[in-house]
């Protein structure tokens, strides 16, 4: 039986668990994107038209189309949590392969290899690698070390409730957002007490204690698995 769990061990023998995606949401996301990115365009050169006559406008034309072809994905999937409109109404998300919050490199190194997934027409290798690996990795993800999850997944994996995601005060190292991650996975198998103690090991994070830096660490845990 095919199995989209994706799970990650960390120091400690502690198993992070994600839902992969495959291509099917993938592909009306991106339906969705290329429909946005087509108005944003259409938009964009029609306001470009007055500089025809000086022989601007097919200039102008090339500038958008090239920052919408190749900075709108990487901006929405580094500044939104991995999510573009299109990904945001399936309820999907890039992270890098630790589960971790996808970064800029990773980011601009999958979607600079669109241009190889879409070869030899219709992204026909991108669908052929997907549907050949376990974690439904086009070509860009294999060599950026990034995945596509479902956020709805993830959303009744974590013990959120009602808390309202808080992006952390400082940048953290991977292993810092993965354990503060795991904290908020595995907080109602612990007591309040222990949960006070393991939170006051990242004081330095928080900069509270006690239940208010337990909240802390809960808010943060939530704002890395891309919940609102």
């Amino acid at each position: 039986m095919l199995d989209t769990r994706y799970r990650v061990e960390i120091p400690g023998g502690i198993n992070l668990e994600a839902q992969v995606v495959g291509p099917i949401p993938r592909c009306f996301a991106f339906a969705i994107d290329l429909g946005i990115r087509g108005v944003i365009l259409f938009v964009l050169s029609l306001a470009a038209i007055p500089f025809g006559s000086f022989g601007l406008g097919g200039g102008f034309f090339l500038i958008f189309l090239f920052v919408i072809e190749w900075l709108y994905p990487v901006l929405f999937e580094v500044l939104a949590r991995g999510q573009t409109p299109g990904k945001r109404v399936l309820g999907i998300s890039v992270i890098n392969d630790d589960l971790t919050p996808v970064t800029l490199g990773s980011s601009m190194l999958r979607n600079l290899l669109r241009t190889v997934d879409f070869l030899p027409l219709l992204y026909l290798a991108g669908l052929v690698t997907m549907m050949t690996n376990r974690r439904f990795q086009r070509l860009g993800d294999l060599a950026a070390g990034t995945l596509v999850i479902s956020v709805r997944e993830t959303e009744k994996s974590a013990p959120v409730g009602d808390i309202v995601p808080l992006a952390p005060p400082t940048s953290l190292l991977r292993t810092e957002q993965i354990s503060i991650i795991e904290f908020l996975q595995r907080s109602k198998q612990l007591s309040e007490p222990r949960q006070q103690e393991l939170a006051r090991i990242l004081e330095g994070i928080t900069h509270d204690r006690g239940a208010n830096g337990v909240q802390q660490l809960h808010r943060i845990g939530a704002w890395f698995l891309g919940l609102r």
